[in-house]
């Protein structure tokens, strides 16, 4: 079969003949693949920069964790895969198989996928959104930022604001459903009076963070108190585009009712993981067959993935390798 293979840490992929995978017991189940998203975290897992990353075989390694593939008899699924699946084969877990709607395009189904597992799992369980929260979305011009904000609303935020660095990109989410717009500019002062100014006309509940970094910082350092009683905010961390480190004072953590968290691969609990399939995507892949979910996608073929895995695509849209 076909495949995309990483051989080193690092390198490109390449576009190779590699030997078809099998299942290697009852919980697994052999797939034709039809989408695969290319994602920061394939990227990341890739080049052994994401902590869930592992050394390629010496014998190369077949990259990408999900995406949209045909069982057996036909039946249209998203899977997570077992083997790699940029690949015109793959074994994925029967336990994590979620059937998509009629209506859903298979490029919009492989990128929703990790969005949603990128925001939903970080507003429902560890912010615990309550309808009328607000919600501030920090790093939302980027794929699954736009998704968030989406779901937030979704969710029964009676606010959402996002930050970003596009201002177009920005515009374009007041119309998804996002209620304000912070650019950011590079003026930490002009951001960080921006986003008081926000809390000012009503204190911000949950903020997702995309970013860490010095947006981070600044962040955190707005909803520092001076003694007074102060609302309780659920700042979630998701990802760490701006950097892995930030600078956080202790009198910050004192000064405010603040709940730091994050979300992601090894920080929910197997019920969490199981509502992610039975609920949670079955939820969000409807509401993207009936519009009401939107994203942007581009489609490229698996034989041109090692010229595209390096391309930075802009406006939000993500990339989807077509099988």
């Amino acid at each position: 079969m076909k495949a995309a293979v990483m051989y080193q840490k690092g390198e490109l992929p390449q576009y190779v003949d590699f030997e078809e995978p099998r299942a290697q017991n009852d919980q697994e189940v052999l797939v034709s693949v039809k989408a695969v998203a290319i994602k920061h975290f394939d990227k990341g897992r890739a080049a052994g920069t994401h902590y869930s990353s592992h050394a390629p075989k010496a014998t190369g390694r077949v990259i990408g964790g999900d995406g949209v593939c045909l069982l057996e008899d036909g039946t249209r699924v998203y899977g997570m895969g077992v083997s790699g699946m940029l690949a015109e084969k793959a074994t994925i877990d029967k336990r994590r198989i979620v059937k998509l709607p009629e209506g859903l395009s298979d490029a919009t189904a492989a990128a929703l996928a990790n969005a949603v597992i990128g925001s939903a799992m970080a507003l429902k369980f560890k912010a615990a959104i309550q309808p009328g929260d607000v919600v501030l979305i920090n790093g939302a011009t980027g794929f699954t930022g736009i998704v968030a904000v989406q779901i937030a609303k979704h969710y029964g935020a009676s606010r959402v604001i996002a930050t970003g660095r596009n201002v177009q990109s920005l515009q374009n989410l007041l119309i998804l459903g996002a209620d304000e717009v912070i650019p950011i500019t590079g003026d930490d002062m002009q951001f960080l009076d921006s986003v008081k100014q926000s809390q000012q006309e009503k204190p911000t509940d949950v903020m997702i963070d995309y970013l860490w970094g010095p947006t981070a910082e600044l962040l955190l350092s707005s909803l520092m108190g001076q003694g007074s009683f102060t609302n309780k905010v659920r700042f979630v961390s998701v990802g760490s585009m701006a950097g892995d480190l930030i600078q956080l004072s202790a009198a910050n953590l004192r000064s405010v009712d603040l709940q730091l968290t994050g979300s992601g691969l090894g920080s929910w609990s197997k019920q969490q993981v199981g509502l992610l399939f039975s609920e949670i995507l079955p939820e969000m892949f409807q509401l993207a067959a009936d519009d009401k979910l939107k994203v942007e996608t581009i489609a490229v073929k698996l034989v041109d993935i090692a010229s595209l895995w390096n391309l930075e695509v802009a406006d939000g849209k993500r990339l989807v390798v077509t099988i």
